[in-house]
């Protein structure tokens, strides 16, 4: 049973949703000859949040094939951001002084972002199929074997024959929330988002240029966005027995967005003056994550299989990253490279243990008052299985690595180094613990924590997923195979854990 189909048989990879996690494993997978059919249940272009791309962004659009599309789109150059974070003022992640001039990214508008990646997929030999409603996944044995699907005209479902599904249908989540029911909320991050534009409007003095703004405030925190046409995106994120409580008091969410605002006194000298943009808009109950990211026949990609919070700007890396690593598997099995459940094991390893990192350094920082060397010495524990011993030495490299996607995509392609490698287990036993901190702080109104990783996630076959694979981007797209010896040192095995973690670009064998 569950035995995947054998190679010269298969049916096309079915790709459910072309946001940045879809149309990425599409146009990947296009690339390397693979049949694929994507669905998108909406016609592009459509309105999204999530404009602040990560430094890891540039180098998987150019594994795609997409960056010169992307770059000649117009939008704003990023190059890091600024926080004003807790009682400590202003800290600045420049990438620029970190990086040197090359690292970058871009403030996005999404409407016009995804509609490139998608349409590019389709340029790239994917089918595409806009205005397709999923109906039902149909399993055999326990893995998928067609999707049933039918177009805006009411028609009779066509029912679709296929080898893999990769679920890239966000929050809709076709798999996770509408057929296993596996999706786990966060009782800690409960929490509501609320924003409009503003024609004008500026950032704070000292912000990199292209960089966007991170301002605590003791309900929540902002952020300021500026956009390529002149917007300024600003929202508020707050705990939805807040936002209940705030909401109250306004005719309209318009009114409470242009309130908020105004309340503080940092955001308000910003965009006084400037013309408020309707209409405001809200987003809530967000942060979740899937007991299982992937299983027999299927992988769940982006937002499909977690989300976790606005702060970081983590949304499009996870989705970028988890495309990547998912078509690479694909390829891997295709390939024989790897079997069906080597590269299950991997992809289970990779993203999980990229959400959970990004989960526990925002946890620490919600409680707001822990100050910016302590997210620091967070980061860098994160970082290295032998951290440095004085966490007051520590400085913002390991963070701004973190907070840019960048250790994700040099990791994957390290996966069984042990010098590297930190157990999943510890990164969740840490989510927990700031968990924990968050609630003493008041940072949170559940009345008792919950693991941020779902507690019935356990690593397969019992054994450390991932060991003795590695993403590999060339001669082409796949996973590899690594045998370092069975007792190496760190510098046998071809790292050094006293070394910073330097990552630049995908890796590369």
């Amino acid at each position: 049973m569950n035995t995947p189909p054998p190679p010269g048989s298969l049916h096309p990879v079915v790709i459910l949703g072309g946001g940045p996690a879809g149309s990425t494993a599409a146009a990947l997978l296009a690339r390397e000859g693979v049949d694929v059919v994507l669905l998108e249940r909406e016609k592009f272009p459509r309105y999204h949040i999530g404009e602040s791309l990560l430094a890891s962004c540039p180098p998987v659009l150019e594994l795609s094939g997409v960056l010169p599309k992307v770059d000649a789109a117009g939008f704003v150059d990023k190059r890091g951001g600024l926080f004003r974070w807790g009682p400590e003022g202003d800290w600045v992640i420049n990438w620029q002084e970190i990086y040197g001039e090359n690292r970058r990214s871009w403030l996005v508008d999404r409407s016009e972002f995804d509609k490139i990646l998608l349409d590019h997929a389709r340029d790239q030999g994917a089918r595409v199929v806009e205005e397709a409603t999923v109906q039902d996944v149909e399993f055999e044995d326990g893995r998928p074997v067609a999707v049933r699907w039918k177009g805006p005209d009411g028609q009779q479902p066509e029912r679709l024959a296929c080898s893999w599904v990769i679920d890239a249908s966000g929050r809709a989540g076709v798999l996770s929330q509408q057929t296993f029911r596996n999706r786990e909320h966060h009782k800690v991050f409960q929490n509501v988002a609320v924003w409009g534009y503003w024609k004008g409007g500026k950032t704070l003095p000292a912000t990199p240029p292209g960089g966007l703004n991170s301002i605590s405030a003791p309900n929540g925190w902002y952020w300021l966005i500026p956009l390529a046409d002149g917007r300024l995106s600003a929202g508020f994120v707050t705990h939805r027995d807040v936002f209940r409580e705030r909401r109250a008091e306004f005719s309209s969410l318009d009114d409470m967005v242009k309130a908020l605002m105004a309340e503080s006194d940092d955001i308000r000298p910003l965009i006084e003056g400037c013309e408020f943009i309707g209409h405001a808009r809200a987003e809530q109950d967000y942060s979740y994550a899937a007991s299982r990211f992937c299983d027999p026949g299927y992988m769940l990609a982006g937002d499909a299989a977690c989300f976790l919070d606005p702060l970081l700007s983590t949304g499009v890396h996870l989705a970028l990253y988890s495309a990547t690593v998912a078509a690479a598997g694909v390829l891997a099995m295709r390939d024989g490279t790897a079997t069906e459940q080597e590269a299950l094991d991997f992809y289970e390893y990779c993203y999980r243990r990229s959400y959970a990192r990004l989960l526990t350094l925002v946890s620490g920082m919600y409680e707001q008052y822990g100050g910016r060397q302590s997210y620091f010495w967070s980061a860098h524990q994160l970082s290295h299985q032998v951290p440095t011993l004085d966490r007051q030495t520590v400085t913002n490299r390991d963070f701004a690595d973190i907070s840019a996607g960048l250790t994700d995509l040099a990791e994957a392609g390290d996966i069984a180094s042990e010098g590297r490698r930190i157990a999943t287990e510890d990164l969740l036993h840490d989510a927990h613990q700031a968990q924990q901190r968050a609630i003493r702080l008041g940072t949170s109104r559940s009345a008792s924590p919950l693991d941020f990783a779902p507690a019935h996630w356990e690593p397969v076959n019992g054994h450390e997923t991932g060991a003795g694979l590695k993403l590999i981007t060339s001669p082409r797209l796949g996973l590899a195979r690594i045998s370092p010896p069975q007792h190496a040192t760190p510098d046998e095995a071809g790292t050094d854990p006293t070394e910073p973690h330097t990552p630049s670009d995908l890796p590369t064998p």
